[in-house]
């Protein structure tokens, strides 16, 4: 069955989920991923990213041993990002020092957390699909909390966006303007790790921020401001997101892996016709 005549089938909803899924996470990838970009703090989204699995892995185990019972994973989650997130703006803006220390112990604090907690939750807790995504684990749930961030996210970038475009390209400058340049970080932040909750279901923790920095890089290339970019990034996430479903339908293999794939390979692509035309 071809990934076209599947989207259409009643009995497989999954399928349409992840397609939507893909479409309300361009969004994110592109606006919030060309802010994340530009600042180059992909480092600190993917510690925030990693240290959501020890909120899965709790969460997880303290559904199955009765002790909060339904417990949601991205409940678990949300509580480990909101805190690494919190950490990390604490050290960023306060300990500049330390930052790179404090990302590197969350970044491998979290994930082995995590791993501990799922090892000895009982029954069968497979960490494969946090890590690298699952098209079956998206529902409409999922679906309604990334519309509902995605209403935020273009909300905030289209009424803040001089504010945010000051900070991004010259946080010192911004200041003496009269930004609120940590206020801006840490509600980035914030949103980012939020974002990387939600979006971790399609392509998984680990390649979630390959997703916030690849489509923005090769928009990047195009994009003659933060706003252009921010729209291209969209785009061509959004390409990438259907034609990695469609590839990794049609070949069986992981989503989220081959999305990523095709955004990468776009990407060096792109890079490489940049240069040659340098040259």
């Amino acid at each position: 069955m071809s990934f076209f005549t599947a989207l259409f089938d009643p009995s497989m909803p999954f399928v349409r989920n992840a397609l939507l899924a893909g479409i309300l996470s361009s969004i994110l990838f592109g606006v919030l991923g060309s802010v994340v970009t530009v600042k180059r703090i992909a480092g600190l989204a993917g510690a925030i990213s990693h240290a959501v699995l020890g909120g899965i892995g709790l969460a997880l185990f303290l559904s199955a041993k009765k002790i909060v019972p339904g417990l949601p994973p991205i409940a678990g989650a949300l509580v480990f990002a909101v805190i690494a997130a919190a950490l990390i703006g604490f050290v960023s803006l306060r300990a500049k020092q330390r930052e790179d220390t404090v990302i590197n112990a969350l970044w491998a604090i979290g994930m082995s957390i995590g791993i501990v907690f799922i090892a000895k939750t009982p029954g069968y807790a497979d960490p494969m699909s946090y890590l690298f995504g699952n098209i079956l684990l998206v529902s409409a749930r999922d679906l309604i909390l990334l519309a509902i961030l995605d209403i935020v996210v273009i909300f905030l970038a289209w009424r803040y966006y001089p504010q945010i475009e000051a900070s991004a390209f010259d946080e010192e400058f911004a200041k003496t303007r009269g930004v609120a340049t940590d206020t801006v970080f840490l509600i980035l932040l914030g949103i980012t790790a939020v974002a990387v909750v939600l979006l971790q279901t399609f392509v998984g923790i680990v390649m979630v921020i390959a997703m916030l920095t690849l489509p923005a890089g090769t928009s990047g290339y195009f994009a003659k401001n933060l706003a252009g970019m921010m729209a291209l990034g969209t785009l061509f996430s959004l390409a990438f997101s259907v034609v990695g479903l469609v590839v990794s339908w049609q070949l069986d293999l992981p989503s989220g892996a081959v999305v990523v794939l095709v955004a990468g390979a776009t990407f060096l692509v792109a890079s490489g016709l940049r240069m040659r035309r340098k040259a």
